[in-house]
């Protein structure tokens, strides 16, 4: 089979990943009589610099011409004015808006051989596997008023409003109760409805929902919560479903679990994931452009590749691929190959070609 991949490699190590997870699908492709076809486009710092903007219409054609979307990463201290007009960051935002990619998908699973990786003790690490689904073009991210000024007594004051319609909240749920359906039933339901209204229409429409799963074992927790059991019972969840801001947050909590951020992958779906079925989406490692290590080379590519392994299990619908690849990373971990972000005393870490290269020896 032949597919179209979009690549937008973006800013700082965002190059650097992407390319190994080009190389992870081409390896696949070699492997499994599959053909993959990149065209890359610009987005985020370079973007700007290039085009004055974060998001180029011409990349937006290219990724809406594609089967999927490999991302990378934007922004750098290039950029980081918080007076400036156009930011690196609204390039991914502007994206998620334009191809409606409203649920992003990131698991959570605690790999043994990394279990020391984590400050958290080994005990509460035990049998940690679920995934986080986070709203992606709603609430405060996108809601207007948005805006800064100056008042008559020339104090500067600034909004941002949080706002849901029910159609938002109701096609991410349904996500979450998919994804719990097909795991191991439990949904956590996590909003603020003791204080904001935006929550308890949330709350409201999950409760309506719940009888279309009776096999779903649902829970409403608060997100002050839920951010305390991530760090003292995180074996407790299976998926986890809430707003775009609280998910943003809860999310790279959830990253001290696994040890790095450089072992945490997502996806972020125009549409409800069905077995055997393809929903477009968008595949990013959540560990930001890191520009501290940005050229050297160093960059742990395991978060993209296992990004890779969601893509083709998502958006091309190739379970038995996905599964390779994932099971090609938890190889390499388990004979004992780390990179200088998961390494202990007296490992010798491998840098990011070499660890990809390790890698797609064992698909």
């Amino acid at each position: 089979m032949e597919f179209r991949i979009a690549v937008l490699a973006g800013d700082g190590i965002g190059p650097e990943v992407t390319a190994e997870g080009v190389r992870v699908l081409e390896a696949v492709g070699r492997r499994h009589g599959h053909t993959f076809r990149f065209q890359e486009g610009m987005v985020g710092g370079i973007a700007i610099d290039t085009h004055g903007v974060a998001l180029p219409p011409e990349t937006v054609r290219v990724a809406r011409d594609s089967d999927a979307v490999l991302f990378g990463a934007v922004g750098g201290p290039k950029w980081d004015d918080p007076r400036a007009k156009v930011r690196p960051e609204d390039g991914i935002l502007g994206i998620r808006k334009q191809l409606d990619l409203f649920a992003n998908l990131r698991p959570v699973k605690v790999f043994p051989e990394l279990i020391d990786a984590s400050p958290l003790k080994p005990s509460v690490l035990q049998g940690v596997d679920f995934v986080v689904i986070r709203e992606l073009t709603g609430g405060l991210y996108f809601g207007k008023p948005k805006r800064r000024w100056q008042t008559k007594r020339g104090l500067r004051r600034g909004i941002d409003a949080m706002a849901y319609t029910e159609e938002q909240i109701t096609r991410v749920l349904r996500v979450g109760f998919e994804l719990a359906h097909r795991r191991r039933k439990k949904l956590t339901s996590v909003d603020k409805a003791n204080v904001l209204e935006t929550s308890r229409l949330w709350r409201e429409l999950a409760q309506e929902m719940t009888p279309e799963y009776p096999d779903v074992e649902v829970e409403h927790l608060l997100v002050d919560t839920v951010a305390m059991q991530l760090v003292r019972t995180p074996s407790r969840f299976d998926v986890i479903v809430t707003e775009n801001t609280f998910g943003d947050i809860l999310t790279d909590e959830a990253a001290v679990l696994a040890g790095s951020m450089g072992m945490l992958a997502s996806a972020s779906l125009a549409g409800v994931p069905v077995p055997h079925e393809r929903a477009f989406g968008l595949y990013e490692p959540i560990h930001g452009s890191a520009p501290d290590i940005a050229g050297k080379g160093v960059a742990n590519p395991m978060a993209m590749i296992l990004s890779v392994a969601l893509l083709l299990r998502y958006s091309l619908a190739l379970e038995a691929e996905a599964t390779a690849v994932e099971g090609a990373v938890t190889r390499a971990l388990s004979d004992g190959y780390r990179c200088a972000d998961i390494a202990s005393e007296g490992d010798t870490p491998l840098g990011t070609r070499e660890m990809a290269d390790l890698i797609i020896s064992l698909i």
